[in-house]
């Protein structure tokens, strides 16, 4: 019988998306934008409903989600000052309105990786949600935005920043994401993605676009991640010829 030699961990790290995955803020950023777009978007194509064009993009940030919207429709650009407005009043209610998705606390507590936040927000407001959450231990400060390095998903920029801060190669990572543009994102850096379907603000269909974007598997339930995680940390056990 040959013997067998068991090899390292393929995975060694893990970074999460923060909005959606950590903080459960899509669905409030959902309703805002829906408050906010409705007044100016009252006469839509028949078929097309103003929640059915955010939430394909929730992931995004701001400006090419407004943008990417208003060219669908054929319409002229809202103006700069406009789409700041807009945003500070999404930013408002996300803060007015902050919690944590149920369980991920736990859930991440468990999982025995060092750990980073790679989010297309801004770092204070990162930064701030952790904080305010008690889960800022969990990532000791380890968090990439669009302000820190200079690119937004679905540019894999953020993610391959965090690989090399961990100096890790993007293979080593684990990536936890709810959003198309994440996990295109987390694909394009040659990561691997666990896609989180469980937040307020997931429609229908969700895990397939998931899974069509490249995640490597979709689940809904925080407090199953830790066991789907140690299945991927499980060593293979490879044949050695004596």
């Amino acid at each position: 019988m040959p013997d067998t030699a068991t090899t390292p961990p393929r995975f060694t790290h893990l970074i999460s998306d923060c909005d959606g995955v950590l903080i459960d803020s899509e669905a409030v950023a959902l309703q805002a934008l829906l408050e906010l777009l409705g007044p100016r978007l009252q006469n839509l194509p028949e078929g097309i409903t103003l929640q059915g064009l955010i939430e394909p993009r929730l992931g995004q940030r701001l400006v090419p989600l407004m943008q990417d919207i208003y060219k669908e429709l054929g319409l002229p650009q809202l103006p700069a000052d406009d789409i700041m407005a807009i945003g500070n009043a999404v930013d408002a209610a996300c803060d007015a309105q902050l919690r944590a998705v149920p369980g991920v606390a736990q859930a991440l507590a468990a999982i025995p990786l060092p750990k980073a936040v790679a989010s297309n927000s801004v770092s204070a407001r990162v930064l701030s949600a952790l904080e305010r959450t008690s889960m800022a231990p969990l990532f000791d400060q380890r968090v990439f935005t669009p302000d820190l390095v200079g690119h937004a998903k679905p540019h894999p920029g953020l993610y391959l920043a965090a690989a090399a801060a961990f100096g890790v190669s993007p293979g080593q990572c684990l990536v936890l994401e709810d959003s198309v543009t994440g996990v295109t994102a987390a694909v394009a850096a040659g990561m691997t993605v666990l896609g989180f379907i469980g937040g307020g603000h997931i429609a229908a269909g969700q895990e397939a676009r998931l899974k069509a974007a490249g995640a490597h598997v979709v689940f809904s339930d925080m407090a199953s991640l830790p066991a789907l995680v140690a299945a991927l940390l499980q060593p293979a056990t490879e044949p050695q010829v004596a």
